[in-house]
């Protein structure tokens, strides 16, 4: 499946994207990895561009309820109707809000995955169907440059 992975607005974090884009590559994923202070515009053209067949945002810096509940709004306005989960330390509080998570599903997350969640996020991925997503026509090829310095792998 092709993974579009983000980090939020407002987290310049990227070592967790790393680990990420490498746990999803090594289950077989292809990961296109758009790096930190991905803006919500950035975020809405790549899944235009990409039509991934899902999308995984991930913060650690304590902000990411906030900057994920703008991204994905701002993915579903665009017309983005594939999965979307979102995953890390998404409070400042160093414990798991219910209605925080409750606003993110509400807005358009398929799934919410607390920090450290990583056998439920791997179980999620098991889930999904693994067949190729395809690119929409004029995307660019596979091994192209991917923006605002993130990566295209292709496994």
């Amino acid at each position: 499946m092709n993974i579009l992975l983000t980090g939020t607005e407002s987290d310049s974090h990227t070592w967790n994207l790393v680990y990420l884009q490498l746990l999803m590559e090594e289950l077989g994923h292809r990961v296109r990895n758009l790096g930190p202070c991905v803006t919500d515009d950035l975020l809405t053209a790549a899944c235009a561009a990409d039509g991934p067949g899902l999308v995984v945002i991930s913060s650690v810096n304590g902000h990411g309820y906030r900057d994920g509940l703008n991204a994905v709004r701002a993915l579903r306005l665009s017309g983005f109707t594939g999965p979307v989960v979102i995953g890390g330390k998404l409070g400042v509080a160093g414990v798991a809000d219910p209605e925080q998570r409750g606003r993110l599903l509400a807005a358009g997350c398929d799934a919410v995955f607390d920090d450290g969640d990583v056998n439920s996020f791997r179980a999620y991925l098991g889930s999904l169907s693994c067949a190729p997503a395809t690119a929409p026509a004029g995307a660019a090829a596979a091994d192209g440059p991917a923006p605002h310095g993130g990566t295209r792998a292709v496994a």
